[in-house]
């Protein structure tokens, strides 16, 4: 069941007939339903069908922090399903979704038994930690409006390269989950939106940010 990267064109992680033979079924979600949570043993493999979910923990304040938001084709939890640690934050559909759950011992097997798939996997986890680290960085040493300007930047690179789609996209956030992967206060992401627009750094359109 050989799985070629160089061919592969699909945005998904694993193709949907790949996980199906190793027993994943799908599991439907309703708007606001929690897949999993905060501590949780790991014990499945995750993968986006349809719909947004995103990861995200709560601190002691009650101040919510989005660890990553999933769309289609996206995987997320595998850190804590190789390595054996209960899962570092719990799981929300953001819209109604369909996501493919695995068995963790079928997907080591499916690992084990495609080097392909295993090779795509690293790549995935790699990017997840660039992901992490840029946010750390940025959360850490940098004033709002770089921190909003990395995540847009972020969005755009990692969904529509320059070759494919060039000039201005449509970033999916909402000022709220901006302001929950920043770290800032939403009333701060509003306000320098606002300004960005006004020093045409991006676009408005309604609710709609176009960068």
């Amino acid at each position: 069941m050989g799985y070629n990267l160089q061919k592969r064109k699909s945005k998904k992680v694993f193709p949907s007939k790949v996980l199906e033979k190793y027993h994943a079924r799908l599991v439907t979600l309703k708007k606001d339903q929690i897949l999993f949570q905060d501590g949780d043993t790991a014990s499945d493999y995750f993968q986006v069908e349809s719909g947004v979910v995103k990861m995200y923990i709560v601190n002691d304040d009650g101040q919510e922090f989005i660890q990553g938001i999933f769309h289609a084709g996206e995987s997320f939890g595998e850190p804590a399903l190789i390595a054996r640690f209960p899962y570092p934050g719990s799981v929300m559909a953001i819209e109604p979704a369909k996501v493919w759950k695995l068995p963790g011992d079928y997907f080591l097997r499916m690992l084990q038994e495609n080097f392909d798939l295993h090779m795509k996997m690293d790549e995935v986890l790699c990017q997840r930690l660039k992901y992490k680290s840029m946010v750390l960085s940025e959360i850490s040493s940098h004033e709002p409006e770089h921190r909003i300007l990395s995540l847009l930047k972020y969005y755009k690179t990692k969904n529509h390269p320059s070759k494919e789609t060039p000039g201005r996209v449509t970033i999916p956030y909402t000022r709220q989950q901006l302001a929950d992967m920043s770290g800032l206060r939403v009333e701060t992401v509003i306000r320098t939106v606002k300004k960005m627009e006004k020093d045409k750094k991006l676009i408005l359109e309604g609710h709609k940010i176009r960068f």
